[in-house]
């Protein structure tokens, strides 16, 4: 089976195992594991990110514009807009959290699957993870601090704590890898299992979450079918947009694919962490962040399909 299949049937069986243990047992303790396992996810992260490649994102500059524009004004304005349907604050802030963070990983398999331009996306990658780590407490900041009571020097300690050790973790093992040959056995091991090690280590943390809030998930199981209307509705919008801009540019099918998958895929493992470190009592917070790849990962498969039903109708004679 396709990974683009199996990630969401992983992600959704972890989560029944969590809501089982939590209901047969006592896990409400559990929690405290929940940020370490996100944090070595995002260290496998770091470690599959060459920042450094950052200046290659600028080689087509064009296409980095019109990226950064869709994913960083666009987008969080269309998600404070969608938020407007919900009456609980911590849904709209989970929502902004999940919508301004391109994804940083899956979006390069869906990219590969409908034939995009796989090396312009990721040289993009990098740009994009600065950028929504350096943004998402301005956001919140912009967005929210009239409505609830921000603790800006906590929420930005805990963005510290959980981004700043796992990147230091991920740049110290990659300065060793060239001198000690425990450290490069070690550092190929993740990079070369990068995806498996963090979809797992994201399956844990949700395990771990569903196991320690099962009381309160299932008490909120309508939450699965409120963000379905309006993640549908974010997704077919983004489309149109970066299709839109691509036409506009007179981008190529491959760089336009590209386009259209940064900016639908969303990165909500590291919106997870962050909000998890600074919200961690949110629980429909947290639920927004864990259910939304639910939904995003099959949409993300049938638009690569799309796309290439898109390319073999241009090839036609």
């Amino acid at each position: 089976m396709n990974d683009a299949f199996l990630h969401p049937l992983i992600m959704l069986s972890a989560a029944i195992v969590g809501l089982i243990a939590g209901v047969l047992f006592d896990c409400s303790d559990a929690s405290v594991l929940i940020e370490p396992f996100l944090m070595v996810m995002l260290f496998v992260v770091f470690m599959c990110v060459s920042i450094r490649d950052i200046g290659r994102s600028f080689s087509n500059r064009r296409f980095t514009l019109s990226a950064v524009l869709i994913n960083f004004v666009w987008t969080p304005i269309f998600s404070i807009i969608m938020g407007l349907a919900f009456a609980e604050i911590d849904i709209r802030i989970g929502l902004l959290m999940l919508l301004v963070t391109p994804c940083t990983d899956w979006y390069l398999v869906f990219t590969a699957a409908a034939k995009g331009n796989v090396p312009l996306s990721s040289a993009l990658l990098p740009l994009n993870l600065i950028l929504q780590i350096i943004l998402m407490p301005v956001y919140l900041v912009v967005f929210f601090d009239t409505q609830i009571s921000l603790d800006i020097p906590g929420l930005l300690y805990s963005m510290v704590i959980v981004l700043v050790i796992p990147l230091a973790a991920a740049i110290v093992v990659k300065a060793l890898m060239p001198r000690i040959s425990f450290a490069d056995r070690f550092g190929n091991a993740v990079t070369g299992n990068g995806d498996n090690l963090q979809l797992s280590f994201l399956c844990l943390a949700i395990v771990v979450m569903f196991a320690s809030q099962s009381t309160e998930l299932l008490d909120h199981l309508e939450l699965f079918v409120m963000l379905l209307i309006p993640l549908i509705v974010f997704f077919i919008v983004n489309y149109i947009v970066s299709a839109s801009v691509a036409r506009i540019q007179r981008f190529d099918y491959a760089d336009t694919t590209s386009l259209i998958f940064t900016s639908m895929a969303r990165n909500s493992p590291l919106s997870l962490a962050i909000a998890v470190a600074a919200f961690p009592d949110a629980t429909l917070l947290l639920l927004v962040l864990v259910i939304a790849p639910l939904i995003e990962l099959p949409i993300l498969s049938i638009t690569a399909g799309y796309r290439l039903r898109i390319m073999e109708r241009a090839r036609r004679p």
